[in-house]
């Protein structure tokens, strides 16, 4: 496939500095391919190569064309569709989340598109290229994209940001500061003076935010905490980390998510440890299978079902705005106390 010239890039950049819309043409001669491939590339990419269309979709969104299109479709019939973007349809906690933002999008007429990025950043980003000129809105759920790649699609599409909070677009989440602070809490009135942080996905909002929470309302409260990870977000993950605990073990143990949790608690049970009388875990997200394990797992609880509707409700908001706000939406979690925490060992 051929690339652009350095003469090529030069004139379409200049076309954009100047103030000039990009056009079908403009796309194709810095990507050094026709118009008639950059409309398939764009419109049908099942019938150009997967090499070709990735090329030309970057090109065009380097250059403006996607934005320029967007705006320009703005003034037509809305399609009544909505995208939302999940890392991995197979996590529980998404569950919720889906089925909050499906009822009130049908409640206020329209559908819900629901689409897996399978935790990558790659396709993440290019489903994101795909969704913007076919739906309304999008709601990018647990992204794993840096803040600056949002931002630019922010710019391009009405989008919320769903369960992670950045800095100039509009976003939905539960107080995570408030979360791990009721976690900790928790365990100190329990005795426990050391914890260990059972992380999950190194790219996870999510985890950062927990992890640096904890690390807050342990320091306040002269806790001992230490980090294991980066582990899987699910009970394989779990299995990793209790083998990495069981080397420096902690009385206290707060888990990124339940599931990470519940393969934690089945592989030090396996082991001969008992919970909650040698060791206390929290999860969080409160799914359902937290009250299925032995015993049954004391866990944070944000409102999915309220997170995924209040996503949908910001996302029309925002489009009937004249001018783009950063407006974030923190919805408030608690704490559900069950069998797997209990006194330190003394």
């Amino acid at each position: 496939m051929c690339g652009p010239s350095p003469s090529e890039t030069m004139t379409d950049r200049r076309l954009q500095e100047q103030g000039k819309q990009v056009t079908i043409y403009d796309v194709a001669a810095a990507a050094g391919v026709a118009p008639s491939t950059v409309s398939r590339a764009l419109s049908k990419p099942g019938r150009v190569s997967f090499r070709t269309a990735e090329h030309v979709r970057r090109v065009a969104a380097e250059l403006g064309y996607r934005a320029e299109s967007r705006q320009r479709s703005t003034s037509a019939e809305p399609t009544r569709l909505l995208a939302m973007v999940v890392a991995d349809i197979t996590n529980p906690v998404f569950y919720g989340m889906i089925r909050g933002a499906e009822r009130t999008a049908r409640h206020e007429g329209y559908e819900l598109l629901l689409v897996e990025t399978q935790e990558s950043s790659d396709v993440e980003q290019s489903v994101l290229q795909r969704l913007g000129s076919v739906a309304d809105g999008i709601i990018l759920t647990s992204s794993r994209l840096s803040d600056a790649q949002i931002l630019a699609v922010a710019k391009t599409v009405p989008l919320v940001v769903l369960n992670r909070l950045v800095s100039q677009v509009p976003s939905v989440a539960a107080d995570n500061l408030q979360a791990t602070t009721k976690a900790v809490e928790h365990l100190a009135r329990l005795g426990h003076q050391r914890i260990t942080y059972l992380a999950g996905p190194e790219a996870s909002w999510a985890d950062g935010a927990r992890w640096r929470g904890l690390v807050e309302a342990a320091h306040q409260l002269d806790l001992g905490i230490r980090r294991s990870g980066p582990h899987q977000p699910n009970p394989a993950g779990g299995r990793e980390a209790a083998s990495a605990w069981l080397a420096h073990p902690t009385s206290g143990v707060v888990a990124y998510n339940d599931l990470i949790a519940i393969g934690f608690i089945r592989e030090i049970s396996q082991a001969g440890i008992q919970v909650p009388e040698q060791v206390s875990i929290i999860g969080f997200d409160n799914i359902r299978d937290t009250e299925l394990v032995v015993p049954p797992l004391t866990t944070v609880v944000a409102p999915l079902v309220s997170l995924g509707s209040a996503a949908v409700r910001h996302l029309l908001k925002i489009s009937m705005l004249p001018a783009r706000t950063d407006e974030s939406v923190v919805l408030p979690a608690r704490l559900v106390i069950r069998a797997s925490t209990g006194p330190a060992p003394a």
